[in-house]
């Protein structure tokens, strides 16, 4: 592995320049076409629901309007949007100076598509009508930077198909957000799975122990930004949310893609299903009244609500296939973090000669840390001098360490100045779209690794209920 090697997986540059040319095929595309000009990119913000839409606009760019449009139906949801925005306004280090026109009309889609007051839509809401705002978007010509996920409903994967179709027709840029893409360990995993010398070659795995393991845990009670998250009552509605498998799962399936099959195009015959299973985590009421501040659950929930207490399908396993290689993603959520902790991370990447893994336990003090274990007949030796010409003494990623853990492992130790956190990464997602803006298309494998990550979340949700 080589110091370039790394730096591509790191700098985002690099990221950028993976799109080509930029030269776009139609002529509609020509017209539209993104200079980096300052200002040119105008934002609308549709039916913001989820604190990941204000996320977008923790910072300021400089190719993006300070005034956006928000276009949603009058209540809670945009309150809270808008108290976000007006907080990062008003902080005293780094505020930010953005503009909120709002249109709070019961027209509020169609008056967004009609008026056209910007030209790329954010969209972080209720997951059960995204995939329509999507098609819809991209028909009228508009750019679209949608939150995971883009459909978590099976029966709407083919409309989110047509979209990409009708993106590339109209030569506008749907992406989603893919925050863990830029979390420095899980780069750094990504790297060492693909030097040889370190690692071997992905393992194909077997039931009980697959080539790769995620697991991700969330909490329904939390802080952002400083402040307790209040959230909708429909987050905890299926339904409209989406259960774990098609949710939180999105971005391990992506993790999986793009970590294991680099600059690869992948196809939906690529993916078998094998188990997929679910199983709720049990919400008290006065547990849901203290991250809704609802009196009560509404009526949507009355279905899934058993001797006062909310039945919330929020967990999920599949175990599935890719290329030949055996998966294994998990997604859980509970109520709220033990002391000190948050939302935890595990992955695991099973080579030939070690295998990779990152670990976020309490004996890493609740921080991403990663691990290289050589496996048993391995040259320890070998791996412990390619690990420091790789890591240690690469000028791309100064003051990374190796600390030896025992006879057949070491830890990476990474400098904080890397440890950004998920907050943080939803601005180096913003700048690498406004990148792929400018080019003009995404990569060539993009869409059709997006169709297949959502093929893959889909037949799983598919599995578990039946």
């Amino acid at each position: 592995m080589t110091t370039k090697t790394i730096q591509m997986g790191f700098v985002m540059l690099a990221l950028l320049t993976s799109c080509g040319s930029g030269k776009k095929n139609t002529p509609q595309a020509e017209s539209k076409q993104f200079t980096g000009a300052k200002g040119e990119v105008r934002l609308i913000t549709l039916d913001p629901g989820h604190f990941h839409a204000a996320l977008v606009q923790k910072k300021m760019y400089d190719q993006v309007n300070p005034e956006v449009h928000v276009y949603s139906p009058e209540g809670s949801d945009v309150k809270e949007h808008l108290k976000r925005i007006s907080g990062y306004n008003n902080r005293i280090e780094d505020p930010t100076n953005w503009n909120e026109l709002v249109y709070n009309g019961a027209d509020y889609f169609e008056k967004m598509l009609d008026e056209k007051k910007g030209n790329v839509v954010v969209v972080a809401g209720n997951n059960r009508i995204k995939t329509s705002y999507i098609k819809k978007s991209v028909e009228a010509g508009l750019n679209v930077l949608a939150d995971k996920p883009m459909v978590i409903h099976p029966d709407n994967f083919t409309l989110l198909e047509e979209s990409f179709k009708i993106a590339a027709e109209k030569g506008v840029v749907l992406y989603d957000i893919m925050t863990e893409r830029h979390e420095i360990t899980s780069i750094l995993q990504k790297e060492l799975s693909h030097n040889q010398a370190i690692f071997g070659s992905l393992q194909v795995g077997t039931a009980e122990q697959p080539a790769v393991e995620i697991v991700s845990v969330h909490y329904f009670f939390k802080n952002v930004s400083g402040s307790p998250l209040v959230r909708p009552g429909w987050f905890f509605d299926v339904e409209q949310q989406g259960e774990a498998l098609v949710d939180v799962a999105v971005h391990l399936v992506d993790l999986v893609q793009w970590g294991c099959f680099p600059g690869v195009i992948l196809q939906k015959s690529d993916v078998e299903m094998l188990q997929a299973r679910h199983w709720p985590t049990v919400i008290s009421a006065e547990e849901f009244t203290a991250v809704t501040r609802l009196e009560k659950f509404p009526d949507y929930l009355s279905h899934v609500v058993k001797d006062g207490k909310l039945d919330e399908y929020a967990n999920g396993e599949m175990l599935y296939k890719i290329k030949g290689v055996l998966v294994k993603v998990t997604a859980k959520w509970d109520y709220s973090a033990p002391a000190g902790s948050g939302d935890t991370h595990y992955a695991i990447l099973r080579g030939s000669k070690a295998s990779v893994e990152i670990k976020q336990g309490e004996a890493e003090k609740f921080l991403p840390t990663l691990y290289i274990r050589a496996n048993q007949g391995t040259a320890v030796t070998d791996i412990a001098g390619e690990l420091e010409n790789m890591l240690v003494n690469n000028s791309s990623i100064p003051g990374l360490a190796i600390e030896k853990v025992d006879e057949m492992s070491w830890k990476v130790v990474i400098p904080d100045k890397y440890k950004v956190g998920h907050e943080a990464h939803f601005s180096q997602v913003t700048e690498q779209y406004l990148g792929y803006l400018k080019a003009g298309k995404l990569p060539d494998w993009e869409v059709p690794n997006m169709i297949v990550k959502y093929y893959t979340t889909t037949e799983a949700l598919k599995m578990a209920r039946k």
